[in-house]
C-alpha cells in the first residue's frame, strides 16, 4: 500500500522476527513488502477482579501491564519482482511469502512426528511445543513480543500455474509481557524494554495547564 505523502519515502520497513526464545538467535525475519497506511491498537486495563468488591473498593489499583492487541492489513504483490524475473515469483509467485507467515502458527512438523513417536511408545507425559517467540517490530521504539492471534489471508490475483501474485493480509496480534512470559523469560525482558521505552516518551510530552481545560484549579 502506498504512503499519501509521495514525496515522504519509507526508509524502514515493519515486520515480524522469530527468535530462539532460549538461545536470542534470529531464526526468520518476514519484512512487510509494503507499510499499512493504518495499524489499530486497543489496551485493556487490567484492574481487580471485574465484577467483584474489590474492583468496587480498590477501583486504582492495576494488577499487571494491560492487555494490548494490534490489527493491520498489509497487501503483497509480486507484480514488480516478476516483471524483474526474480526466480522464487516466478516458480510459486507469492506461496513462499505466505507460507512465512503461516507457518508461525503451526507446530513443526517434525516435532509433531516425533511426539507422535512418543505417543507410540507409551510416553505418559509429552512436554507441549514451544514455538518461537514472536517479535513484531514497528521502528526502534516498537519492539513487541507478540503472538498471532488472527491471520487472514486473501488472494486476489494467480499466475498461469495458479500461484499467488497479489494477496491481503489481516493480521492481529496480542502483545505478550510479563504476565504472560515471566521477567526471566527473553520476550519478558525485551517487554520490559518496550514498556519502558512508553514511559520515557511519556516523559516527553509537553503536558499543559489548567487553564487550557477551563478550570484554575482542582476543587
Amino acid at each position: 500500500m502506498t504512503s499519501s505523502f509521495p514525496q515522504s519515502p519509507r526508509l524502514i520497513k515493519g515486520g515480524i522476527v522469530l527468535i530462539d526464545p532460549k538461545t536470542s538467535a534470529v531464526r526468520r525475519i518476514i519484512p512487510l513488502q509494503y507499510n499499512p497506511d493504518t495499524i489499530s491498537r486497543t489496551i485493556e486495563v487490567k484492574g481487580t477482579e471485574s465484577g467483584g468488591q474489590g474492583e468496587r473498593s480498590e477501583p486504582l489499583r492495576l494488577t499487571g501491564p494491560p492487555v494490548e492487541t494490534i490489527t493491520l492489513e498489509a497487501e503483497i504483490d509480486a507484480t514488480d519482482a516478476l516483471e524483474d524475473g526474480d526466480a522464487l515469483a516466478g516458480e510459486v509467485g507469492l506461496a513462499a511469502h505466505l507460507a512465512a507467515l503461516e507457518t508461525i502458527l503451526y507446530p513443526e512438523s517434525e516435532r509433531l512426528t516425533a511426539n507422535n513417536r512418543l505417543a507410540g511408545l507409551g510416553t505418559l507425559e509429552i512436554t507441549p511445543m514451544e514455538a518461537p517467540l514472536t517479535l513484531f517490530v514497528w521502528n526502534r521504539n516498537r519492539l513487541m513480543p507478540a503472538r498471532i492471534t488472527q491471520l487472514q489471508i486473501t488472494e486476489e490475483a494467480f499466475d498461469p500455474a495458479l500461484n499467488p501474485i497479489r494477496a491481503k493480509i489481516s493480521l492481529g496480534l496480542r502483545v505478550l509481557s510479563v504476565t504472560d512470559l515471566g521477567f526471566d523469560h527473553k520476550g519478558g525482558s525485551l517487554y520490559m524494554i518496550y514498556q519502558q521505552q512508553k514511559e520515557r516518551l511519556a516523559e516527553r510530552h509537553p503536558g499543559g495547564d489548567l487553564g487550557v481545560l477551563g478550570i484554575g484549579e482542582i476543587p
